[in-house]
């Protein structure tokens, strides 16, 4: 590699973070690595339900990049233009001041954003649950209606301030309501109010699939559904939200469920930059061959959950959405991006999943490590082994939360850094987070 090459990576996710911390040791100084990411941080996805539930701290799942990537220049930015011809990107850095940077290679991990679908008020009332502000507005959300609960006369008031309904059971929806069962159990017992009239909270978990976890083995569907069940969550199949409003969610059966808090973890959707390039897409996700370029474009290399990666190991099938494929693409795409200089092999992509861990909160959980199925505690040290091991930092700060959630009552307090308006659900791009200082709060 020559010193004045540039690659660009655009995105700081599970693929993105992955391919700057190969490239970085690939390239060993011989080229400007450019990682351009609205945040200065990488965000552990699968522990953000521990976040909404008060078992860690924010930074605990917050890695930073420039800490964690010495060799590798942060341009702080979210990018909204890729001009092919000329070689370079478009963004907005967060002051709203534009600029562009021109690549010799360009990978573009830009990850997902919210799926949204056709039905009225969803928009308007719910929140999905795809970054930090959107788990930090959750986990002050939740205290608020705990503590208003406790302090209305009126009953009907108090049942819904105390129902949650969580739409989508898969991983994220699953984890969120496992979580949530336990995080408002504990709040009602330390609310003297609340705790006197033996009022317990109602939380719902809806999905249109036939089961929890549809796209998981069903044997992990069997037991988070005997655990959440277990705890008193009501699991809706085969139900869908007809209608969301202030008051609540009218279901496609016809009941009406009065709550203030709709969460939403329906999926996702690959984000708006990938349509707007005017490439070739499938199911939404940018066309890549199995080297992860883009085709007629050998420039251009493309991976993650903005991605259609053919999957090699079932012909005619993509790689589905999940960080487990992101992580191990962003190693693939460095490797070729190394090979297109000589520095490397080029390789196609292929891997074979070693089974999957859903966290279901307290010593519970459900994993088939080696296609082994497991719950209970042991399931649960899988889980978390899993999760340490996979964590580019931040490992001892996670455990000892850990080890404090096991011996201490969590703090059931609001923080107020994120207000409503802040985490829309119909966004393209994720919001910072905003305190009260704000001026245009």
């Amino acid at each position: 590699m020559s010193s004045r090459a540039r690659i660009v990576i655009v995105g700081a996710g599970f693929a993105g973070y992955r391919a700057a911390r190969e490239l970085s040791r690939r390239a060993r100084g011989a080229a400007e690595i450019v990682l351009i990411n609205p945040n200065d941080y990488f965000l552990y996805l699968p522990l953000l339900p521990e976040v909404a539930a008060g078992v860690l701290e924010p930074r605990r799942v917050s890695v930073s990049l420039t800490g964690t990537l010495p060799r590798v220049r942060l341009v702080l930015g979210h990018v909204d233009g890729v001009d092919l011809a000329a070689k370079s990107v478009a963004y907005v850095d967060p002051e709203g001041n534009r600029g562009t940077m021109a690549y010799d290679r360009l990978v573009l991990t830009v990850g997902s954003v919210n799926k949204l679908l056709p039905i009225p008020g969803v928009a308007e009332h719910a929140h999905g649950f795809r970054g930090m502000p959107e788990a930090l507005y959750l986990r002050d959300h939740i205290v608020r209606q705990t503590e208003l609960a406790g302090a209305t006369d009126d009953p009907e008031e108090r049942a819904a301030r105390l129902t949650f309904v969580v739409v989508g059971a898969g991983y994220t929806g699953t984890e969120v309501a496992a979580h949530g069962v336990l995080f408002t159990d504990g709040l009602v017992r330390r609310n003297s109010a609340l705790r006197d009239q033996g009022v317990r909270p109602r939380w719902l978990l809806v999905d249109v699939a036939p089961r929890l976890l549809p796209g998981l083995d069903e044997r992990l569907s069997r037991t988070a559904d005997k655990v959440l069940r277990a705890r008193g969550a009501e699991i809706l199949t085969r139900t869908s939200v007809k209608e969301a409003t202030h008051e609540g969610v009218r279901l496609d059966n016809g009941d009406f469920v009065a709550t203030r808090s709709l969460v939403w973890c329906v999926g996702v959707r690959p984000d708006p930059l990938v349509q707007a390039m005017g490439l070739p897409t499938e199911q939404g996700r940018l066309c890549v061959d199995e080297y992860l370029t883009v085709p007629g474009h050998p420039d251009v290399f493309a991976c993650g959950d903005a991605a259609a990666v053919p999957d090699l190991t079932r012909p005619g099938e993509l790689t589905p959405m999940t960080a487990q494929h992101a992580q191990r693409q962003g190693k693939a795409v460095a490797r070729n991006v190394a090979a297109s200089y000589g520095r490397a092999e080029r390789r196609p992509y292929r891997h074979r999943d070693l089974g999957f861990t859903v966290d279901l909160g307290g010593v519970q959980a459900a994993a088939d490590p080696l296609h082994i199925p497991l719950s209970g505690p042991l399931a649960n040290a899988v889980t978390r082994g899993y999760h340490l091991a996979a964590m580019p930092g931040n490992r001892v700060r996670v455990a000892a939360d850990w080890l404090l959630d096991a011996v201490l009552p969590r703090q059931g307090v609001q923080l107020g850094l994120v207000r409503s308006g802040s985490v829309p659900l119909d966004t393209e791009t994720p919001e910072l987070v905003r305190t009260p200082l704000d001026r245009d709060n």
